[in-house]
């Protein structure tokens, strides 16, 4: 029964995956990023349903009325494709820090980049922290929320919080832009790079604002909070 929930789960994500890219593309000279942001979350929330739906994966949020109407820096553990998904949707709009390669593939990649997203080039770690900088301030001056994952690659459930880099507290003290933690175990039923979805509860704590202070004992603060929390999921 897995194998199956996991395969009809997956032909509706990668079927329909062509189609939301089409539209985006069709609408891009009509509508804002700000409204393509939107019409992608509502097909998140499509893939997210067919997941629960299929392979029995469901989420619950704790901290939710912790969640500012101004733009935020948000600051989350990184574990699989779930969050990646999931955090598109209780914030919006939202601006994605994402590796640029995936620009390059062909309609995915040029929606992708029509929803204001900010691309990296992770060979090149001085230059990409400085994009990150002068482009994260840019997407909150035009009212987006950034997505910042601070691991800078996905970290098995196993090994709990990895190490953050400094770039969400620079961007947070340097422009005064509070950042909103957010801890999850999604790695657990939606294991990286596995095809079979394992059927649970996906854990969400959001946690209150944080700033203030250096950038690097700001970061720490952050990365202690979501690692305390993350402990206590068991």
């Amino acid at each position: 029964m897995l194998f199956l929930g996991s395969l009809i789960f997956n032909i509706l994500l990668y079927s329909s995956l062509p189609v939301i890219c089409a539209l985006i593309l069709i609408l891009y000279p009509l509508c804002s990023p700000k409204r393509l942001s939107k019409i992608a979350s509502i097909w998140i929330s499509f893939i997210l349903f067919s997941l629960k739906l299929f392979c029995g994966i469901n989420w619950e949020i704790e901290g939710a009325s912790n969640i500012p109407k101004t733009p935020v820096i948000i600051v989350a553990n990184h574990q699989g494709q779930w969050e990646s998904l999931f955090l598109q949707t209780i914030i919006h709009p939202i601006s994605t820090i994402i590796k640029k390669e995936l620009l390059y593939i062909p309609f995915f990649g040029w929606a992708l980049a029509f929803m204001g997203p900010i691309p990296i080039n992770r060979k090149n770690k001085i230059q990409s922290l400085r994009r990150v900088q002068t482009e994260a301030i840019k997407r909150i001056d035009s009212g987006f929320s950034v997505l910042i994952f601070p691991e800078g690659t996905r970290v098995k459930p196993k090994k709990g919080i990895g190490d953050f880099s400094n770039s969400c507290g620079y961007i947070s003290t340097k422009y005064d832009v509070p950042i909103l933690p957010i801890c999850h175990d999604s790695g657990k039923c939606w294991v990286n790079k596995k095809f079979i979805k394992r059927p649970g509860t996906v854990k969400i704590k959001i946690g209150p604002l944080f700033a203030g202070g250096s950038s690097k004992e700001l970061t720490q603060r952050v990365r202690s909070w979501i690692n305390d929390e993350y402990l206590n999921m068991g």
